[in-house]
């Protein structure tokens, strides 16, 4: 039996539950505000020697909550990195191996799956999705239910019409609501619940999408105060196409994905702005984070020559194993439960977000759900996090692996693992250890590679890795399994 199915998930979360939280009524709500392809240097008070971008919105955030200065994406890109923010799940697990979704398919998250919106909706919670959904659903014929295939035509022009019904998106796996766009390459797709209702310029989305976030706190607020809600407004910006409004284009002297950064943070602003309106901001836990590292797409190369620098000092960059793929903003308001101006360098995964909903409530997760998911509630009062978890799993956008536990961090890729140079070929021809091996105490940037000098640390490392892997979950919990035996380590056939 696995070592891990002897510690009931329901007692950890006792022994690590903060006193007095959850007798506390009424429940707070949750508002998780998710940007895309934003780098942990974007957000000025992250990175303010090197960072250039005006960010007043999230700089007020942390201002009046806590800095996690070692969040984790559970991805270097997008698709895997929400699967796991809902689930709690890393979504390698799943046949979804590498690289992300494209729409027109049956939804990655499996009908019957627990989600943080389906448990928080069990809770009494009003749930809502405002933006990018980007985990797969199908379309059907208004009349007659067929499923559509993706019409032909170029890119922007080959939406489901207007009209289409979703059967299996946001609605279908625990929100009561949902507003806004598949992906990137179907963003003119506007959705509303399970309709397309209209298709329109991808300008006009992000506004579109802080006007209905705004709306959304605003009819909270009318219509049932007393009753506490989950709004997720997954941004679809600064991801491209990089295109900010007029009233932002100049703003920050950076060119369009400068403007773009600053109009997404105003955004943001708005939305606490609408808590401060209605009454809400002092019983509303706030979270703003990333789903990865800045995309080149951004030009980095142009945005350091003008001094500033999306990964901060982190090396790499969306889609890498580096620390520049994966290390996103993570900033946390609550007032009178986290201290204000504070900063915890505890190490957490965007997969803990359904865990710590559970703890934060006193309730016990649903069987068969958040098997990587760890409750990050103490932390939030300067406590250490109650773990049985050993470590944190990386993943690249072509599906390499890495582990990380305390200081030390195992990529098993001679290269990036992504975009960022050398990449794999390129690490191979120049004769690059099969593997990296980094203290990150002594080395942030990951500069000196250990790999073949510290080869018991790399075997422990991979030993772990070896075995979250198979064990179908890397926490504490009733036994699991992975949805499929088709998963490789080590992807560029070296072991």
């Amino acid at each position: 039996m696995n070592l891990r199915t002897l510690i009931p998930c329901a007692l950890i979360g006792i022994l690590a539950l903060p006193s007095g939280w959850a007798e506390e009524s009424p429940k707070p709500n949750i508002v998780f505000v998710l940007c895309d392809d934003l780098g942990y240097g974007d957000i000025h008070c992250l990175n303010p020697e090197r960072g250039k971008i005006p960010t007043p919105g999230v700089d007020r955030l942390a201002k009046e909550g806590m800095i996690f200065t070692d969040a984790h994406s559970g991805s270097a890109v997008c698709t895997p990195t929400r699967y796991g923010l809902m689930t709690g799940r890393y979504s390698w697990r799943t046949p979804h191996q590498r690289g992300v979704v494209q729409g027109f398919k049956p939804c990655l998250i499996a009908e019957g799956r627990p989600t943080v919106a389906g448990f928080l909706k069990e809770q009494g919670y009003h749930t809502s999705i405002v933006g990018k959904w980007h985990l797969d659903f199908q379309y059907a014929d208004p009349d007659s239910g067929d499923l559509l295939k993706r019409p032909k035509g170029k890119k922007g022009k080959n939406l489901a019409p207007v009209g289409s019904k979703i059967p299996d998106g946001p609605v279908n796996r625990g929100f009561d609501y949902f507003h806004g766009f598949h992906h990137a390459g179907d963003m003119r797709g506007v959705i509303e619940n399970d309709v397309v209702i209209a298709h329109e310029d991808e300008i006009h989305m992000l506004p579109r999408l802080t006007r209905k976030a705004v709306e959304y706190i605003d009819e909270r607020a009318k219509k049932a105060k007393d009753e506490p809600f989950f709004l997720y407004v997954p941004y679809g910006s600064p991801h491209t196409p990089i295109l900010p409004t007029k009233e932002w284009q100049g703003k920050s002297g950076l060119g369009a994905y400068g403007d773009f950064v600053m109009e997404t943070d105003d955004g943001f602003k708005q939305i606490l702005e609408a808590l401060d309106r209605n009454g809400f901001a002092d019983n509303t836990l706030v979270i703003f984070s990333a789903d990865n590292g800045c995309s080149k797409a951004a030009d980095i190369k142009g945005l350091e020559d003008q001094g500033h620098f999306p990964s901060a000092h982190l090396r790499g960059s969306k889609a890498d194993l580096w620390d520049g793929g994966h290390r996103v903003p993570f900033v946390v308001r609550w007032p009178g439960k986290v201290e204000a101006g504070s900063t915890s360098d505890q190490l957490i995964c965007l997969t803990d977000l359904m865990a710590t909903c559970a703890e934060l409530l006193d309730s016990k997760l649903p069987g068969g759900s958040a098997e990587d998911s760890v409750s990050f509630l103490p932390a939030l009062s300067g406590k250490p996090i109650e773990s049985t978890r050993e470590g944190v799993i990386h993943h690249s956008i072509s599906g390499h692996f890495g582990y990380r536990k305390g200081k030390w961090k195992l990529l098993l890729a001679r290269g990036s693992g992504g975009w960022t140079a050398p990449k794999e070929n390129e690490a191979k021809k120049i004769g690059s250890p099969v593997a990296q091996l980094y203290d990150l105490e002594k080395d942030p940037g990951e500069t000196k590679n250990l790999y073949e000098s510290q080869p018991e640390v790399a075997a422990s490392l991979l030993a772990q890795l070896e075995e979250d892997v198979t064990s179908g979950r890397s926490t504490a919990g009733p036994e699991s399994k992975n949805d499929t035996t088709d998963i490789k380590l080590w992807k560029s056939g070296e072991k």
